[in-house]
């Protein structure tokens, strides 16, 4: 039967079965399924087109499939959106209607929806994603679209029952036939690669299927339930899916259920051998025990697969184990698989291919059917533990893990669902589990500390799991749920969760161990840390944060002790495993220490915002002396780093030193251990605390008394750096208070202030800078709502300005004045500093700010700020600055630093008086127990009493014994004559020693550890004076003061001092004074000052006035130390130090002083630099300024009696161009078509958004040329040249590629620096070029260079003229010579064979020169843009791109003067012309060619000739009327080719006959745009007027006559076709038509006086705009001055006619007339020209740059019908082209690179649709401009990446369109690279 129905119709039989389902004897649906088993049969290939068309036509029960398709869209409930897309796909982000922070909008959501003013930005997408518009649970309603704000399930009707029917039936069916295929498809992958082949082709041979079934998800709600019902339905599952089916092929289902049933053995995460193993060590191991090293041999197996060894040099065997926490209450999470629908096996074969694009968009699509989310998001916790397993083992790992986040967090951003798989599926659990699965295999032994004793153990960073983040989807996915509070409120009440959690923390608790390397170089630089880093901060630090957000309530306390508990377990099992008693082990650190980080942030988070006691969270004493020394370890090792001491580790250390502080990880890594170190400083006994930072910063040794010591631990090179770093670090310990008390605002605005301080900052780097909760799932950043109101108080806005190079600034924000002058903070700068220059480059600023506003002069100390005051948890900390052992430290620095040890700075002696400064503001309140007690011995001569350093400040230290080498100075074989006798100063030491001994004995002694480490500290400051303490084990070693391999003996000697500190202070001051007696306290003049002086007043300042703002303190605090200030200034002298001192003084004083004076120098010679730099750059680089002066002048006339002189810039000589050895310009030529792309019309054209809007390059100059020059070469002669070789001249008729010029696309510019040199210096240079190898941006093979004094990019070299300044002698032009002599003297010239100084025959060094440069300039073009003639090649052409040449370079001068010549003079770009130089070279070039006397236009425009008798050979063309002629090229041709210099009077001569016939085509043009009735009204009033004096100057009877000669040719009724008359609906009066007459003569005028300003050197004169006619008339000899300033001055004065006037325009007019019969159509179009054209520019751009962003971005490219990856916009034209297309490439060129050579002659701008970024290109080259369009605060956004609304920079835009008109790309950008044609 089923094979019967095969053969039939598809339709009918669809219909025919359909009608007998519908019955209810069930024989339909068994009819049904026998032809499904027919068609569906396992031996058909599974998606050939006859099974999927017959599916098809089933469904849709005899309808046509798209009718069907309709039909249940028309039912669809859906009012979700859901699309579904891939990687790359652009899709928006709002956040102000997110609720979730993952929520996202396709663009056509996005652009339908009201976000107008919203904080969003585009993105494209890394993993895929889907629209969520419509979804209430992730996003706002008010950021709906239209279409689904008001789409509801209520007003669509139930779908019938009869549509669906026939998909109920065989849906199940289709499935069914997809699984099995997947089974039969698959095999293992292993390392054989044609397996994973096998597996590809299985997904293409199924893929058409998979598209059937998407389809189906994309008819709406109705048909996605259908699916929902046959996916998640366990009983059809049950029925077709077991073993023994029953359809048909037994054989083939039994054979593929056993596939199946093999592929599902390996789904469990632990395999069952090892579940028994796990059992076994879960009864062995104690519950608190972390981890377990393989306990036997076997137990370490994670597969069968991973049994080789991890890493053999760690020495570890097998991989290690880590004991699961009893808490995984579920065993379902370790076994195997069990399914149940087909839904649940659809994801498993998903996972097992890998998660193939087309089954992962299958699977999202359905998502919007509410009740198949919640079944999938099940199914794929069921799977997670699998998916994670088959992500390890993958090979594409990247490709899978964005697929899996593409599925997961579509699932776990909703919170509803989110708890509920968490309650139901133990989702907490799960992941957790697998993340310990996933970390145990990467386990090695640590090596902290005891190396040989530790069990710990770490992961190996150099795993491929961590080094390629194969974690993140899982860690993703945990922060992701963990940002729902009901989620982590779960986590956070399950303690056995927790206990894992800690567990797995403690795996990254020391890894990445490093090792300081003490005698050679590393061979291998690892790069590890990296991973090391990412790791930490993604898989520890991120989920912290996450979870850190829901502790910030009091009703959450017990959350946070919970977490606090298990971090200090955690901690004491760490302590416990690497055997750590109290010291660290020496040259290694870590930087990892997240189980500190946990611990110090959720105390930090208790104490801040739940009000919890501190002390109740603390753990014992010992316990925080542990904890200190690891954070601790880290600051000292950061030190050593920075001072080159593990600079035989290589640059990695380095690297690790910066990201450690980096603004991404610095939240999570320095800011916790500061703050720890900060509790246990408060916590723990100060003298102990201070002794152990020294001892870590091992510069015990160096605080001593003596001028020399030994260190055991320190080369002598890195002392002052180490001692720097120490105290450095202590002010920042007791400075800091990012958690000690400051408000997330303070944070917020000292973060900004330090970033701003160092640099000026755009706003995305300062975001980027500012150190944010790193957890981009935990919602909007805190403070981020403050940020911009917080940026616009501290800071001011400077737009982005450009500077005279051209480089591109961006929009800064800059610190405003209050904040230096307040709110500088070097503490902070230095803590967020990555590279240490920053801090000198915000102190540099700092120092700028001060000298700008008068507060200070020279070079400051960085400020002191009073901090703010600290949370009362926290006041311990200040004991610090109260401990006689930091008093001993900073008496001991201020000694060292006033007798000038070595190793001292002044930032040394900065960070003291910091120290100081911060001890006298927190001062304590002192018991009067205290005063008694020392009360007894306040007299005895010993180090200090007491502990305030108010008191210890006055108190003197009059002898100190030390231990010091035998050689150093101090050592006396005598008693000292400061000492009275020996016996006193030992009684003096003993007395000391006695008085330790007891305050020593006093001390309660807490520890065991810490009474040691006092005992030691005491026991050496009685052996070693001044230090602190000192290692147990000293190392003798070689010294500097020392012979070598000698080591001297210690002996012990007694110092006499006499010094307090406050002595010492006022001695410091004297000393950075440089004056003795400096310091006189101001007081004794005004006892009253001390109450009313603030000493806060004298923040800003140097040394000198940080000591007098201490001493001013220290007076205010204390009378005691009042009368000591005083009594210490009443001294005459100076305390008298050892003899050794005064010297010491006197070279220091010698020492500053040659210091000062060196600066000044300095200072001196780096203005002058700047000054000399200055004028350069405005003489060789300001292209634009007109007051610049020029290095030399071209042409000047300075010397009018000698020949112009040249500096060469090679050789430095100077003097003329000769013909032997020619001087030439250094020029560069390039081809432009700037000008063939002006427009008529003033107003730029538009760019294109929307298929209605196009360009049309009809209008364009350089269009229209080619049309005039294509209809002149139809109709008239082309190329009639007749050769005369004799004497070398080439004689020629003329032509029509005589009447027009022709390079408005593709013609030559030169431009020039202005700089010279001998051409034969110039080909030694270039030689030099040739043979060096650095790598330039140029192609020295194309003659391309830099000028070698401005550097300016040039590609040859323009030969000099020589000449005598005689020649530009100022000559009037109104002399007694007629017009007629002046003709007649013209044409006799012409006639000549020419006396040219360089004859052609006389082949010299300079006319050699002048060929090559000719070359150059023909090969500057391509071919296309010099051959207009029919014979390419020809001599005609040849002249034609001449004079064509001339006729560019003058009329681009006029552009870049702006159109006109109002402000005449000598501009900045006349100054550096090179016209002068050009206009010889094209004359030499040009006056080879003589014009034949029968067809010379001089001839014609001068007198009455025969006119020629056209037509009478037929082939014969007629010569081009003058009429058509263009006016402006008759002229360059008659100046260039008179075959003498050319004198004043002659060009005037030829000027004013050519404005004749200017005139005369002016007033023809006119009198086409008159209607018939006017001109026959201006034709009879002009016939009136013949009659008068000097008519022939009158235009009316010149109008008159000429409308009467072109009647008789019946050309105006030609004209009437509608083209002309168009323009003629004004009324004509005659000031309209003088006006007009005027605009028609005004481009000649103007490029004819700049001709001439050229030639002669005359300066043109300014004017108004109105004026300019008449002025120009003036300047080239129309006019006399007299006219020019009468009010009725008329263009048609001007007119100077050599025989009668009527007569000569008759014979032009017949011209026309008697040819016209042969093009009458086109007769209009040649006689009517309009020359005006405005200015070039480029297109039109839109304001808003997404709206050429959303239409070019997706639109398909006009020759391939692709849509381009790289699509590019042409800014000239409009074009859109394909970047790098391949698919567009003609003969090796790349589009871009075709069409820069089509549309600008080698130049294209094309912006970058997808990085919004423009490119240039220049011939072979290439760079990358930057963007016009900028955000709202000023920046680029360069491929996007922002995302944020982009606008147009109309000043950027205007700069980009400067430097095309003025070709200035090549001079201004600087990165230039070969583009190989590949653009």
């Amino acid at each position: 039967m089923a094979a019967s129905l095969l053969g039939r119709d598809k339709r009918s039989t669809a219909a025919s079965l359909k009608a007998e389902c519908s019955r209810q004897d069930g024989r339909g649906v068994q009819l049904l399924g026998e032809l499904l088993d027919s068609v569906l049969s396992p031996e058909r290939a599974v998606a050939e087109a006859e099974v999927i068309e017959w599916c098809k036509s089933l469904m849709a029960g005899g309808e046509s499939f798209d009718d069907f398709c309709k039909m249940v869209r028309g039912y669809d409930n859906a009012t979700l959106c859901g699309l579904v897309w891939t990687a790359n796909f652009v899709a928006y982000r709002c956040r102000t209607c997110g609720i979730s922070p993952c929520m996202s909008l396709c663009a056509e959501c996005f652009n339908a929806g009201e976000h107008t003013g919203h904080d969003f930005n585009m993105f494209r997408s890394q993993a895929g994603g889907a629209c969520d518009c419509g979804d209430s649970s992730v996003m706002r309603e008010s950021g709906f679209c239209k279409r689904h704000r008001f789409a509801t399930s209520s007003n669509i009707p139930c779908v019938p029952n009869e549509l669906m029917m026939m998909s109920e039936h065989i849906l199940p069916r289709v499935i069914l036939h997809l699984i099995q295929h997947l089974r039969d498809g698959y095999n293992e992958p292993d390392s054989d690669p044609a397996t994973e082949r096998d597996l590809q082709k299985t997904l293409q041979q199924m893929e058409p299927l998979i598209s059937l079934l998407e389809d189906l998800t994309k008819m709406g709600g109705a048909m996605r339930s259908i699916l929902t019902r046959v996916l998640t339905n366990h009983q059809i599952y049950k029925d077709l899916c077991s073993g023994d089916l029953c359809t048909g092929e037994k054989a083939y289902t039994k054979k593929n259920y056993e596939k199946y049933l093999t592929a599902l053995k390996g789904s469990g995460l632990v395999s069952s051998e090892e579940r028994s193993v796990t059992s076994v060590l879960d009864q062995m191991a104690g519950a608190s025990n972390v981890t377990i090293l393989g306990a036997t041999a076997g137990t370490g197996q994670m597969d069968s697969s991973d049994e080789e060894e991890q890493d053999g040099s760690q020495g570890v065997g097998k991989r290690k184990r880590v004991k699961l926490s009893n808490s995984t209450k579920d065993s379902s999470i370790m076994d195997i698989l069990k399914h149940k629908c087909f839904l649940e096996e659809l994801l498993f074969w998903t996972v097992k291919y890998e998660f193939p694009q087309k089954m992962v968009t299958f699977l999202l699509n359905m998502l919007p059917d509410q009740s198949y989310k919640i079944a999938f998001t099940k199914t794929f916790v069921q799977h997670y533990a699998f998916i994670m397993k088959t992500l390890i083992k993958s090979h594409e790992s990247d490709t899978m893990s964005n697929r899996i986040v593409h599925i997961s967090v579509q699932l776990f951003s909703n919170e509803e669902l989110a708890r509920q798989v968490t309650e139901e599926c133990q989702l907490l659990e799960i992941m957790v589990t697998v993340l310990l699965y996933m970390m145990e295999s990467c386990l090695i032994k640590s090596e902290l500390q005891d190396e040989e004793n530790n069990f710990h153990v770490v992961v190996n960073c150099g795993e491929p799991l961590l080094k390629n983040n194969t974690y993140w989807p899982l860690v993703s996915d945990f922060i992701n749920i963990l940002s729902h509070q009901s989620v982590a409120k779960r986590f956070l009440e399950d303690q056995g969760l927790l206990q894992m959690w800690m567990n797995f923390v403690s795996f990254f608790q020391g890894m990445n161990l490093n090792k300081r390397e003490l005698n050679e170089h590393v061979e291998f630089e690892s790069q590890t840390y990296y991973a090391a880093f990412a790791a930490e901060l993604e898989a520890c630090a991120q989920p912290m944060w996450g979870l850190l957000t829901h502790c910030k309530i009091r009703e959450t306390q017990e959350y946070t002790r919970t977490v606090v508990r298990y971090c200090l377990d955690a901690l004491q099992d760490w302590f416990d495993a690497i055997n750590f008693v109290d010291e660290p082990a020496p040259n290694q650190v870590t930087f990892h220490l997240p189980l500190h980080r946990y611990y110090a942030m959720f105390l930090s988070k208790a104490i801040r915002c739940q009000q919890l006691d501190l002390d109740s969270l603390l753990p014992d004493q010992e316990m925080l002396m542990k904890m200190m020394v690891h954070p601790l370890q880290i600051q000292a090792s950061l030190s050593e780093i920075h001072s080159n001491m593990w600079v035989r580790n290589g640059l990695q250390i380095k690297g690790q030193a910066m990201t450690y502080v980096q603004s991404h990880f610095c939240n999570s890594m320095i800011d916790p251990d500061i703050f720890l170190l900060q509790i246990c400083a408060s916590r723990l006994d100060p003298d102990y605390f201070v002794s152990s930072v020294f001892e870590r910063f091992k510069v015990v040794d160096l605080l001593t008394m003596a001028s020399q010591h030994q260190n055991a631990a320190l080369d002598t090179e890195h002392e002052r750096s180490m001692l720097e770093g120490a105290l450095t670090f202590l002010v920042i310990l007791l400075s800091l208070r990012i958690h000690l008390g400051m408000t997330d605002d303070e944070i917020l605005r000292a973060e900004m202030v330090a970033q701003l301080c160092m640099s000026d900052r755009t706003h995305s780097t300062l975001l980027d800078l500012i150190p944010e909760n790193p957890n981009p799932k935990s919602g909007i950043i805190p403070g981020s709502y403050y940020f911009e109101t917080m940026l616009s108080a501290v800071a001011d806005f400077k737009a982005p300005v450009f500077e005279p190079g051209g480089s591109m600034q961006q929009g800064m924000y800059t610190p405003k004045a209050d904040v230096w002058n307040q709110e500088f903070d070097p503490i902070m700068v230095i803590l967020r500093t990555v590279y240490r220059r920053d801090v000198q480059s915000a102190m540099d600023r700092y120092m700028g700010f001060l000298k700008q506003t008068g507060k200070f002069t020279s070079t400051p100390w960085p400020p002191y700020r009073e901090r703010a005051p600290l949370n009362p948890s926290y006041k311990g900390l200040m004991r610090i600055l109260h401990c006689k052992t930091l008093h001993i430290v900073l008496f001991t620095l201020l000694y060292k630093i006033s007798m000038d040890h070595q190793n001292m700075s002044e930032h040394v002696l900065c960070m003291v008086l910091y120290l100081i400064e911060l001890g006298l503001d927190n001062l304590p309140e002192e018991t009067a127990e205290e005063e008694e007690m020392f009360g007894e011995e306040r007299c005895s001569d010993s180090w200090f009493h007491g502990t305030n350093i108010a008191t210890n400040l006055h108190h003197i230290i009059n002898y100190v014994r030390v231990r010091l080498p035998e050689t150093a100075p101090e050592v006396t074989r005598e008693p000292p004559a400061s000492t009275s006798s020996d016996t006193s100063s030992f009684i003096q030491g003993s007395r000391r020693a006695t008085a330790l001994t007891r305050e020593n004995s006093n001390t309660a002694q807490v520890f065991s550890l810490v009474a040691e480490r006092r005992k030691k500290f005491q026991e050496i400051i009685n052996r070693n004076s001044g230090s602190a303490i000192q290692t147990a084990a000293v190392r003798p070693k070689t010294s500097k003061w020392t012979a070598p391999n000698s080591t001297p003996q210690l002996t012990t000697t007694i110092l006499e001092i006499r010094e307090s500190m406050l002595s010492l202070l006022i001695k410091l001051h004297h000393k950075l004074s440089g004056k003795q007696n400096s310091y006189y306290p101001f007081w004794l003049e005004d006892s009253e000052s001390t109450s009313t002086l603030d000493p806060m007043q004298q923040i800003h300042g140097d040394g000198i006035i940080a000591i007098e703002r201490i001493l001013l303190k220290t007076a205010a605090r204390s009378r005691q130390n009042k009368c000591s200030i005083e009594e210490i200034c009443r001294k005459v002298a100076p305390p008298v130090p050892p003899k050794k001192s005064n010297s010491a003084d006197k070279k220091a004083l010698d020492k500053e002083e040659r210091r000062q004076k060196a600066r000044e120098r300095q200072q001196k010679l780096l203005a002058e630099f700047a000054s000399r730099q200055k004028s350069f750059m405005e003489t060789a680089m300001d292209l634009e300024s007109p007051d610049s002066d020029v290095a030399m002048d071209v042409g000047s006339t300075e010397q009018p009696d000698s020949e112009t002189v040249y500096d060469c810039v090679i050789c430095g000589q100077s003097g003329p161009s000769t013909e032997e050895r020619p001087t030439g310009l250094v020029v560069l030529l390039q081809a432009s078509s700037v000008l063939g792309h002006r427009r008529r019309s003033t107003e730029p054209k538009k760019l294109p958004t929307s298929d209605e809007e196009q360009i049309y390059p009809e209008d364009t100059c350089g269009t229209a040329h080619d049309v005039r020059i294509t209809d002149l070469q139809q109709y008239f002669k082309d190329a009639g040249f007749g050769l005369k070789w004799a004497l070398m001249k080439i004689k020629f008729q003329s032509s029509c590629l005589q009447s027009v010029s022709i390079g408005w696309e593709g013609g030559v510019y030169v431009q020039t620096c202005g700089h010279t040199l001998h051409i034969d210096c110039h080909k030694s240079y270039m030689e030099s070029l040739r043979n060096d190898q650095v790598l330039q941006s140029f192609s020295v093979d194309k003659g391309e260079f830099t000028c070698p004094l401005c550097r300016q990019f040039a590609n040859s070299v323009l030969p000099c003229h020589p000449e005598k300044s005689e020649e530009k002698s100022i000559w009037s032009p109104y002399n007694s010579k007629s017009l007629l002599t002046l003709i007649k003297e013209v044409e006799e010239q012409q006639e000549q064979l020419g006396m040219f100084p360089v004859s052609i025959c006389s082949i010299t060094n300079l006319s050699k020169e002048m060929e090559s440069v000719m070359k150059d300039i023909r090969s500057a073009t391509q071919k296309k843009y010099i051959d207009y003639g029919k014979t390419p090649g020809s001599p005609d052409n040849d002249f034609l791109f001449m004079y064509s040449v001339a006729r560019l370079n003058l009329e681009l001068e006029l552009v870049h003067r702006g159109g006109n010549l109002c402000l005449g003079g000598a501009s900045a770009t006349t100054k550096r012309s090179c016209l002068n130089q050009l206009l010889h070279v094209l004359a030499m070039h040009m006056r080879l060619f003589r014009i034949d006397s029968a067809y010379n236009p001089w001839t014609r425009l001068t007198r009455l000739t025969q006119v020629m008798d056209y037509g009478i050979c037929d082939d014969e063309k007629p010569e081009v009327p003058l009429l058509y002629r263009d006016v402006s090229s008759l002229l360059l041709i008659l100046v260039l080719t008179m075959p003498q210099e050319l004198h004043k009077e002659h060009f005037t001569c030829i000027v004013k006959v050519l404005y004749n016939l200017l005139y005369t085509q002016a007033v023809s043009t006119l009198s086409f745009q008159f209607s018939e009735e006017e001109r026959a009204a201006w034709k009879n009033s002009g016939k009136l007027k013949q009659t008068m004096c000097n008519s022939d100057k009158s235009w009316e009877v010149l109008l008159s006559h000429i409308i009467c000669e072109l009647s008789k040719g019946r050309l105006y009724n030609a004209s009437n076709t509608g083209q002309v008359s168009m323009l003629g609906t004004n009324v004509w009066s005659p000031q309209s038509i003088e006006y007009s007459i005027q605009q028609f003569c005004l481009p000649f005028l103007r490029t004819t006086s700049l001709l001439q300003h050229h030639l002669f050197g005359n300066d043109l004169p300014s004017c108004q705009r109105t004026e300019e006619f008449g002025m120009l008339a003036s300047y080239l000899g129309l006019l006399l001055p007299c006219l020019q300033s009468n009010d009725e001055f008329c263009s048609s004065a001007c007119l100077d006619w050599p025989i009668a006037a009527l007569d000569l325009i008759s014979q032009w007019c017949l011209e026309v007339t008697t040819s016209a019969e042969s093009h009458s159509e086109q007769v209009t179009n040649l006689l009517v020209q309009d020359p005006q054209w405005s200015l070039p520019c480029l297109l039109q751009l839109p304001e808003n740059y997404n709206t050429i962003f959303q239409y070019y971005h997706r639109k398909a490219c006009v020759h391939c019908s692709k849509v381009p990856k790289d699509p590019a916009l042409c800014l000239v034209c409009g074009t859109f082209v394909c970047l790098k297309g391949q698919c567009c490439k003609q003969q090796s060129y790349c589009e871009c690179v075709l069409h820069s050579q089509n549309c600008g002659a080698g130049t294209g701008i094309f912006l970058l649709i997808n990085a919004s970024v423009i490119i240039i290109i220049r011939g072979h080259r290439f760079c990358l401009w930057g963007s016009v369009y900028l955000d709202t605060h000023g920046e680029e956004d360069r491929d996007l990446r922002r995302g944020k609304p982009l606008y147009l920079c109309s000043e950027r835009y205007k700069v980009l369109e400067q430097q095309w008109v003025t070709h200035t790309f090549d001079h201004i950008n600087k990165r230039w690279g070969p583009h190989y044609n590949g653009l």
